[in-house]
């Protein structure tokens, strides 16, 4: 009998193709035939300095920033030119649309940020008045609880993008996810790895996300047929624990607003016989910060632990420091 080729959806940057391929081995290692289709999304696009983005979508919902990297590839997933669509998780949208389905959340990589820098090794090295190369909301506010002193520089791009920028003197340092500069072999110029309790992770990050549309009984046509086959077949990549974390994670995040522009960092980890979830919420000044370490028991809920970190951070107002944001 033969086996439907699987057909993965992937953003044409280096990094989208590393994490594409690198499912796609994992998949053809049990026996898969796996294709990969490249797709340019509005975020891809709008890395060029001469692109002028538009104000909606083709199908007319407006662009709001949440899903600019990953539109038209669940368009391509909707309408089954693709069957599974790899994404970096701390992109993705809490919430999916109802006819999608996360199918597996692979082993997780180093979730931390990198400090890339080669004069100076260390954030607290760094003379009065440096500037930074990164345009996350999260990563700024962090950077000046630690640094109120610090100034930002606007870094767009792929991370050969932002090296070379940063190469040419636009910034004196760059802050940038561990993921990806391990992923692609950049990592000369890290000298340091933010703790988590320094620069809390975006929620995911170091994840990956495997998108598919939501399998169905094979009664309901070859279709459905299709899509329960890759379902099982993608499935077959979840590591339990890095779905746990990850979902404790994007329960806070949720529970707070959802946005992934949001100067909101969590981090779950098991350590023994308790996940520990680290989660930090601070004013874009820096100068208000909000931050709950939570240990549980094994045994507890994912869904449940974000739910109760996420309460202690409203008692500590994080809903007022988030209503700072821009």
């Amino acid at each position: 009998m033969t086996t439907p080729t699987i057909r993965i959806g992937s953003r044409g940057s280096e990094l989208a193709l590393w994490q594409a391929n690198h499912i796609a081995a994992l998949l053809r290692d049990k026996g898969h035939t796996v294709e990969i289709e490249v797709i340019r999304t509005i975020g891809d696009r709008m890395q060029d300095p001469n692109f002028v983005a538009p104000r909606t979508y083709a199908d007319g919902t407006p662009i709001d920033g949440k899903g600019i990297f990953i539109k038209e590839i669940e368009e391509a997933l909707a309408a089954g030119r693709i069957d599974l669509a790899v994404h970096s998780l701390k992109d993705l949208p809490t919430e999916l649309e109802s006819r999608f389905t996360l199918a597996a959340i692979p082993t997780r990589v180093d979730a931390r940020d990198a400090f890339i820098c080669e004069e100076h090794w260390g954030l607290h090295m760094l003379p009065m008045g440096a500037k930074i190369g990164t345009t996350s909301p999260r990563r700024q506010a962090m950077l000046l609880a630690l640094r109120p002193d610090l100034e930002f520089v606007a870094m767009r791009g792929n991370i050969d993008t932002r090296l070379r920028k940063w190469s040419e003197g636009q910034c004196d340092a760059l802050v940038l996810a561990s993921a990806g500069l391990d992923r692609l072999g950049r990592t000369e110029h890290v000298h340091q790895r933010f703790s988590v309790d320094e620069i809390t992770p975006a929620p995911g990050q170091g994840a990956l996300g495997l998108e598919t549309r939501k399998p169905y009984p094979a009664a309901a046509g070859p279709d459905a047929e299709r899509d329960a086959f890759v379902y099982d077949a993608v499935r077959s990549l979840n590591d339990p624990a890095t779905e746990f974390a990850v979902s404790a994670e994007r329960t806070v995040l949720a529970a707070l607003g959802g946005g992934c522009q949001l100067p909101l960092g969590a981090f779950c980890h098991r350590v023994d016989d308790h996940y520990h979830l680290h989660a930090m919420v601070v004013a874009p000044d820096g100068e208000q910060v909000a931050h709950v370490l939570r240990k549980a028991p094994v045994g507890i809920a994912a869904i449940d632990l974000g739910h109760a970190v996420a309460e202690e951070l409203k008692a500590l107002g994080a809903i007022e420091l988030l209503s700072q944001t821009a």
